[in-house]
């Protein structure tokens, strides 16, 4: 039985099992998002690894830990191309699951000259549902799971697995079906929403009144909604209120992935046995600096980032609301 606070490690390294969408990233850069019918010249382009879930793996990774990664994809170049990224990011992609006749999704990615970003994700065909091939013993292994909602079969089983085996696990709560939410949010233990995703959860509602009911929906440990430049609002059970996690001043070059960034990095410190307060400013700041670099941050830079930012202390020094 894992306690919460404890974790194991592999190889020397806290271990997250990763489990969702991977994509391939067609980013354009431009100075603005016009409306259509237009053309847009773009200023830059670059393809690169996408998706929530493998995004925060690659973050695992480069903080430190040890990931683990399964998803799906087709038996196509592009699905090649992205186990040889993911592999070479040091990621543990042998869980990933290669259809025959699928097609590998992709997503392409207009950033403006503010840093904001729209995405347009082409999820792909024929991808397979069942998770009955996923190495789930290998959770025996991990300090923490983390979950996307673009494969609900494969997270379902996983999210129970690890609390039958009391692995730590945090949901990544993004945009996606009302039944999807409500099918998984209360499998996981923390459930770290993005405003849209609390909107579907929990529509016509203020953010901490979807973050009680949120917490209703089963034995959570923790429900959050990640709010971009106002910070991060979380509730546990037995808060009257939800606290606020500031975010670190950066100016920002590319939010994309910066959520991603923050949800794997949010499980890597579970893993490692930071507490929730912790955990959350850890995740603020990697999510900061891949927002101000457009790039995922490696462990040295993030503990430089926290150690200097005095102006940002833990939320136990600062006051909820």
């Amino acid at each position: 039985m894992v306690l919460e606070g404890a974790f194991k490690r592999s190889g020397g390294k806290a271990e997250v099992v990763c489990v969702g969408q991977v994509v391939t990233d067609h980013t354009f850069r431009v100075d603005e998002v016009d409306l259509p019918p237009s053309k847009t010249t773009a200023r830059g382009y670059a393809r690169s690894v996408g998706g929530m879930a493998a995004t925060a793996a690659i973050a695992v990774a480069r903080l430190g830990g040890r990931a683990v990664f399964w998803g799906r994809v087709g038996r196509d170049e592009a699905g090649e191309e992205l186990r040889q990224a993911l592999e070479d990011e040091g990621v543990d992609a042998s869980g990933l699951v290669m259809a025959e006749g699928a097609r590998t999704p992709l997503s392409a990615v207009i950033v403006d000259k503010r840093g904001e970003r729209s995405i347009v994700t082409y999820r792909g065909e024929r991808l397979p549902t069942d998770p009955s091939g996923l190495p789930l013993d290998r959770l025996a292994e991990a300090g923490a799971l983390l979950c996307d909602p673009r494969w609900p079969e494969a997270a379902e089983v996983a999210f129970r697995v690890a609390r039958a085996r009391g692995v730590p696990s945090v949901m990544d709560a993004e945009k996606t079906e009302e039944r999807v939410l409500r099918q998984l949010a209360p499998l996981a233990d923390h459930v770290i929403f993005a405003m849209t995703g609390l909107s579907i959860f929990a529509p016509g509602v203020p953010p901490e009144e979807g973050l009680a009911r949120v917490l209703k929906a089963g034995p959570l440990k923790l429900a959050a909604v990640t709010l971009g430049e106002k910070g991060s609002l979380w509730l546990r059970p037995g808060m009257e209120k939800a606290g606020l996690r500031p975010v670190f001043p950066v100016e920002a070059t590319n939010t994309t992935g910066a959520g991603d960034v923050f949800h794997g990095a949010y499980a890597l410190a579970l893993a490692e046995g930071q507490g929730v307060e912790d955990a959350l400013r850890f995740a603020s700041a990697a999510g900061a600096l891949r927002a101000r670099d457009g790039r995922t941050p490696d462990r040295a830079t993030l503990e430089e980032l926290l150690a200097r930012a005095t102006d940002v202390p833990p939320l136990r020094k600062r006051r909820a609301f």
